[in-house]
């Protein structure tokens, strides 16, 4: 059963995460919990864009790191931005490839950069962080 963890922040936002099986359908539950994160926070205009990506980094991980999970990560770093982020044990770092037109994959990356504000990636000892940033209407 995935164990999910909330913590504080110094600006009093909580954030949440995950550890899920790196398997396909832990999207959903990884998708559940940005809906959810959106909605404790009030910035539900945000959470369609942030489930569509965190479905997208899920699917990046586990087609391309190793071991048997990954962490889902959903942060508020400002009273309007929601950061999402996906940890692997894989250190090769994702590429933003420009799909073909009867490519059937290969888009998630230009999606979430059409969709987040911004987005990067991030090398730890071990794998790597793999995050989107969205701000809310309005808001910087």
């Amino acid at each position: 059963m995935p164990k999910t963890t909330t913590w504080a922040r110094r600006t009093g936002h909580p954030g949440y995460s995950e550890t899920l099986p790196r398997q396909p359908e832990s999207a959903a539950p990884a998708r559940r919990l940005v809906r959810v994160a959106c909605t404790v926070w009030g910035l539900d205009d945000l959470a369609d864009d942030g489930a569509v990506i965190m479905s997208e980094l899920v699917s990046n991980a586990v087609q391309h790191a190793r071991r048997e999970s990954i962490r889902v990560l959903i942060d508020r770093p400002g009273p309007a931005r929601v950061r999402i982020g996906v940890v692997d044990f894989s250190k090769a770092r994702p590429v933003r490839r420009e799909p073909g037109a009867g490519d059937e994959g290969g888009r998630g990356l230009a999606l979430v950069s059409a969709l987040a504000e911004d987005w990067g990636s991030e090398p730890l000892p071990w794998g790597k962080r793999v995050w989107a940033e969205l701000h809310g209407k309005g808001h910087g």
